[in-house]
């Protein structure tokens, strides 16, 4: 790879296959994402496949330390001063894009992912081809659901 798409992957949180982050869409995300389409999967997720995310795979960073989301008082010590309370309140702030995405998204540890159950379709053709990268739009739920 192109030490572009390295630096651009890194700004994304993407460091390993079958890791997932969420990104606030804007123009320089999507300007960022244009370059490394072929090396990800993207699309919107919805707010039930953004709950199970956090709750089977979710992980906070407490003091730069990988913490497990097993309590409300996790959540509440790091972001009471932003409102959000509880698992619930990150999962409303993630899924609406609200004030604090920011605080919240990096809270969050970067989400590591199975392989999904069936395996890929064709990892060298672009989804709107019949492959797995690229843009699935809606569609990128049922992939969460199998890697979960």
């Amino acid at each position: 790879m192109r030490p572009q798409v390295v630096r651009i992957l890194r700004l994304l949180r993407l460091r390993q296959i079958h890791n997932a982050s969420f990104v606030r869409i804007n123009k320089a995300t999507l300007n960022l994402i244009q370059r490394v389409l072929p090396f990800v999967t993207l699309g919107y997720p919805s707010r039930t496949t953004i709950a199970n995310i956090i709750y089977k795979r979710g992980y906070g960073k407490v003091n730069h330390q990988r913490i497990p989301l097993t309590s409300n008082f996790i959540v509440e010590r790091s972001l009471g001063k932003y409102g959000i309370t509880c698992v619930e309140d990150l999962i409303h702030e993630i899924a609406t894009c609200g004030p604090n995405f920011k605080v919240a998204n990096n809270f969050l540890w970067t989400f590591k992912l199975a392989p999904p159950k069936g395996g890929y379709v064709s990892k060298r053709q672009a989804f709107h081809s019949g492959g797995d990268w690229g843009n699935r739009e809606v569609l990128v739920n049922e992939l969460v659901s199998r890697m979960l």
